[in-house]
C-alpha cells in the first residue's frame, strides 16, 4: 500500500490526513501546533498518525504541506534582514504607496512600516521605457557598491525591483547574476521572478515581502525535509500556495510570498472537490478554527481568484491597512471568531467577542493549559454542544468547571445574568458576526446568499455552522467526511500548477496579436517546464484545454495537464480590473468579439450596468497550467477505538438557539452511521476531530460517501 499525506498547521491545531491511494480510504490526525517550531508538531502529528494506523513513513509517497509560517514571519515581523535595490530616484516608493487612508476619520492613523528601513533602500542608475527599450544602461559598478554597502549592513536577501522590468528584465536579471555569483551567501528575489506587472509600489512590496521570508522558510522548509527523511521518508513533499494550488518544494524555497495564504486555500478547494462529488455547483465554504473564521465563494464548481491581497494589516481586519501583494489568492472573507477567540465587556459595557485569541498557548479556559479568559469554545462547552470527554476523540479532557468560572467571573456576573445567558449571549455574537460578513462577501460578488448551499469544516466549523447557515437562509448545508481536518484534505485533491504573468496593457482593438501570442506561448512553456521539472509527465499528448475527458474520475476532475487563460480587463480610463477568461488557441482579431463579451458578462455580473461607448483595455495576461487532479473517492476509516454496533450513543442536555432551557438531545456516532440513514434535528453527530450540532426544523441524510446533507426547513 502507498498513501498520501496533508498537513495543514493551524492557529490552535495542526491537522493531519493520510489518504491510502488504492481504496480512498482516509485517517485524520490532530495534535496542538508548536509555536516556537512548527516542524516538532509535524514531527509528532505524523508519528502519532502513523503508529496507530501501523503504516510505516516510508510507504507514504508524497507529502502535501500547508503553513502559517510566511504569514506569521510578515506580521510578527521576524524576517531576514533585507536590502531592496531599485532604480535611482524610487528609493522611497514603499512609504510613498497610493497615498491611501484607511481610516478617514482616524487623525492618529497608524500606516504599516515598510519591510525594508530607509538606510537598505538603494536606487542604481538604469532605465527601460513602457516598451522594453532601455533608454539608460545598467551601470553595474555603481550595483557593486550598493550591493556591497547592503552586504555591510548586514543584509541577508536581497529584493530587486526596477521601474519598468516588467517590459524588459535584463536590467534586474544582470543584477541577480552579479549578486549570486559575487556574493552566494546571499538570497535574491528579482521582481520578474516574484510579480512581474505593471504598478511599482505594488510590485516592489511584493518582492521585498518574498526576499524577507525566504531565509527563514528556505531553512524551515529544508529542516523539515532532513527530519522526515532521517525517519525513513523518501518520497516527495509539495507546498499548498495561496491560489488553491500546489508547488513544488523548491517552488516554494523561490517564491514564498505565494505561501501567504497556504492554509485557507486547501480548505476551499476541498469545498470545491466535495462540490463535484455531490454534484452542489454553487456553494459558501464555511472554515473555522481556532483563531479565526473565513468564507469563500464557489460559484459553478470554480472558487474565486483574487489578486488584491494585504497581509500584515496594522487593524487586522481593515481593509488598505496592510501591505499590498498582488499575487493570485483565493478570494475569501476573515473575521477574528475561532474557538480560541476571547469574550469580553467592552469599555461600553457591550459583550464582545474577539478578535484577539487565546490560541493553543494558553488556549481557552477548559484546556487546563493556564488560560483564564472565556473563548468561544468554553460557552459552546458550557452550552452542551461539547462532550468534555470526547474532545479530540476523548484525548484531551476539557474542564467545565473552568470554563463556567471564566465565563461567570467575565461575562456572566459584569452583566448580572446567569453563565447559561452569558454563553449563549457569545454563541449568538459569533454566529451573527460569521453570518454578516459571509453575506456581505456573497453580495458584494452579485450573488445570493439564499441560493448557496453551504459546506463546513475546521474544528470549530461543524458546532457553528447550522446557525450561520440558518442565518443565511441557505438551502442546504454539507458537512464532509474529515470537515474537522478538511484543509488538510483539501491539499490531497488539488493539482501541481503553475501561474505565469505578463503585462501587455493595450486597448482589445489595437493589440500586436502576433507578439501577444509570443508571450502566451512562453508562459505556457514557462508552465509546462514547471511541471517537468515538479516531476510530472507533460509529453503524454492528452488534451489540454481543461474540460472534462472520458474516464474522469466520480468528481469530474480533469484527469490531465490543462491550461487555462485569463486577462485582466478595465474600461479604458478605470484604476481597477476585473479577471475575464480568454479563449484558447491562436489569439487574432475574431479572437475580440468572445473577449468582449466575457467581459461584458462578468462587469454585469459585478456591478449590474454596464458602460457604453467607453472601449475596453486588458492589463495583465496570466496564464495556468495545471497537471492531473487527483483522484480520490474517499472513504472514512474508523478508529479502531471507535467500534460499535450502535449509531446512537445516547442523550445529552443542551441550549440550542434561540431557546432558554436545555433540551434532551440524541447523540450520533458518525463513524456507525450508514448512507442513507435519514433523521430529524435536534441532534450531535460527534467524530475524533470535531462535533457538528444540528438544530430544529432540519432532516439529516448520510449520502453514499457518508457526508452528512441537511436541508434546511
Amino acid at each position: 500500500m502507498t498513501y498520501r499525506l496533508g498537513i495543514d498547521i493551524g492557529g490552535t491545531f495542526t491537522d493531519l490526513v493520510l489518504l491510502e491511494e488504492e481504496t480512498g480510504t482516509l485517517f485524520f490526525g490532530k495534535t496542538l501546533t508548536t509555536y516556537d517550531n512548527p516542524a516538532n508538531g509535524i514531527i509528532k502529528g505524523t508519528v502519532e498518525l502513523l503508529d496507530r494506523e501501523d503504516i510505516a513513513l516510508k510507504q507514504v509517497r508524497n507529502i502535501v504541506h500547508g503553513t502559517t509560517l510566511v504569514t506569521n514571519a510578515v506580521i510578527e515581523r521576524r524576517g531576514a534582514k533585507t536590502g531592496l535595490i531599485t532604480t535611482k530616484g524610487f528609493e522611497d516608493v514603499l512609504e510613498i504607496g497610493r497615498e491611501y487612508r484607511y481610516d478617514i476619520y482616524d487623525i492618529f492613523i497608524t500606516i504599516p512600516e515598510p519591510l525594508v528601513p530607509r538606510n537598505l533602500r538603494v536606487g542604481v542608475s538604469e532605465r527601460v521605457d513602457y516598451l522594453g527599450n532601455i533608454l539608460t544602461p545598467l551601470d553595474l559598478d555603481e550595483v557593486a557598491t550598493q550591493v556591497e554597502q547592503l552586504v555591510a549592513a548586514g543584509c541577508q536577501s536581497v529584493a530587486v525591483c526596477f521601474l519598468q522590468s516588467f517590459t524588459n528584465p535584463a536590467h534586474e536579471r544582470a543584477v541577480g547574476d552579479f549578486i549570486r555569483q559575487k556574493y552566494p551567501q546571499l538570497y535574491v528575489s528579482l521582481s520578474v521572478d516574484v510579480m512581474p506587472e505593471i504598478r511599482e509600489y505594488e510590485r516592489t512590496s511584493a518582492t521585498v515581502m518574498n526576499a524577507y521570508v525566504q531565509p527563514i522558510t528556505d531553512q524551515y522548509l529544508s529542516n523539515l525535509r532532513n527530519r522526515l527523511h532521517d525517519l525513513g521518508f523518501a518520497g516527495t513533499i509539495e507546498i499548498m500556495i495561496s491560489s488553491g494550488r500546489l508547488t513544488s518544494l523548491d517552488g516554494a524555497r523561490q517564491n514564498p510570498v505565494q505561501l501567504l495564504e497556504s492554509g485557507p486555500a486547501g480548505g476551499t478547494m476541498a469545498g470545491v472537490f466535495y462540490g463535484k462529488l455531490t454534484k452542489v455547483h454553487d456553494l459558501l465554504a464555511f472554515d473555522m478554527g481556532g483563531t479565526t473564521a473565513k468564507a469563500s465563494l464557489i460559484f459553478n464548481l470554480k472558487p474565486e481568484i483574487t489578486n488584491q491581497f494585504e497581509a500584515a494589516r496594522v487593524r487586522r481586519f481593515k481593509k488598505g491597512s496592510g501591505l499590498p501583494v498582488r499575487i493570485p489568492v483565493i478570494d475569501m472573507i476573515e473575521i477574528g471568531a475561532g474557538g480560541g477567540s476571547i469574550a469580553y465587556i467592552d469599555h461600553l459595557g457591550l459583550l464582545r467577542v474577539g478578535p484577539e485569541s487565546a490560541a493553543s498557548e494558553p488556549g481557552p479556559a477548559c484546556y487546563g493549559r493556564g488560560g483564564t479568559r472565556p473563548t468561544v469554545t468554553d460557552t459552546d462547552l458550557v452550552l452542551g454542544y461539547l462532550n468534555p470527554d470526547y474532545f479530540l476523540g476523548g484525548t484531551m479532557q476539557l474542564n467545565v468547571e473552568a470554563a463556567r468560572q471564566a465565563i461567570d467571573e467575565h461575562i456572566a456576573k459584569p452583566l448580572s445574568i446567569s453563565i447559561e445567558e452569558a454563553a449563549m449571549g457569545v454563541h449568538r455574537i459569533v454566529n451573527e458576526n460569521m453570518a454578516n460578513a459571509a453575506r456581505v462577501h456573497i453580495l458584494e460578488k452579485g450573488h445570493d446568499p439564499r441560493r448557496y448551499s453551504m459546506t463546513a469544516f475546521g474544528g470549530a466549523g461543524p458546532v457553528h455552522a447550522f446557525g450561520v447557515a440558518r442565518l443565511l437562509g441557505s438551502p442546504q448545508l454539507i458537512v464532509p467526511v474529515g470537515s474537522g481536518v478538511l484543509s488538510a484534505l483539501g491539499f490531497l485533491v488539488s493539482p501541481v500548477a503553475s501561474e505565469r504573468i505578463r503585462s501587455y496593457v493595450y486597448s482589445v482593438n489595437m493589440i500586436d496579436w502576433a507578439l501577444l501570442n509570443q508571450y502566451m506561448a512562453e508562459m505556457e512553456a514557462e508552465g509546462l517546464a514547471f511541471l517537468k521539472s515538479a516531476g510530472l509527465d507533460i509529453t503524454d499528448g492528452s488534451p489540454r484545454d481543461g474540460s472534462p475527458r472520458d474516464g474522469s474520475p466520480p468528481d469530474g476532475s480533469p484527469r490531465y495537464i490543462t491550461i487555462s487563460r485569463v486577462a485582466d480587463m478595465r474600461y479604458s480610463g478605470q484604476g481597477h480590473e476585473i479577471s475575464v477568461d480568454i479563449p484558447s488557441g491562436i489569439l487574432s482579431q475574431d479572437s475580440m468579439l468572445e473577449i468582449e463579451e466575457n467581459f461584458k458578462k462578468e462587469y454585469h455580473l459585478r456591478y449590474g450596468k454596464l458602460i457604453e461607448d467607453i472601449g475596453i483595455e486588458a492589463v495583465t495576461w496570466r496564464v495556468v497550467v495545471s497537471g492531473p487532479v487527483p483522484q480520490v473517492t474517499p472513504s472514512q476509516s474508523v478508529p479502531r477505538s471507535q467500534n460499535s454496533e450502535h449509531a446512537l450513543k445516547g442523550y445529552r442536555q443542551l441550549i440550542l438557539m434561540g431557546d432558554s432551557t436545555a433540551s434532551n438531545v440524541p447523540v450520533y456516532s458518525r463513524y456507525q452511521l450508514e448512507s442513507n440513514d435519514i433523521f430529524d434535528g435536534p441532534a450531535i453527530i460527534e467524530e475524533m476531530e470535531s462535533t457538528f450540532v444540528v438544530g430544529a426544523n432540519a432532516t439529516v441524510r448520510i449520502d453514499e460517501y457518508r457526508n452528512i446533507v441537511v436541508e434546511m426547513h
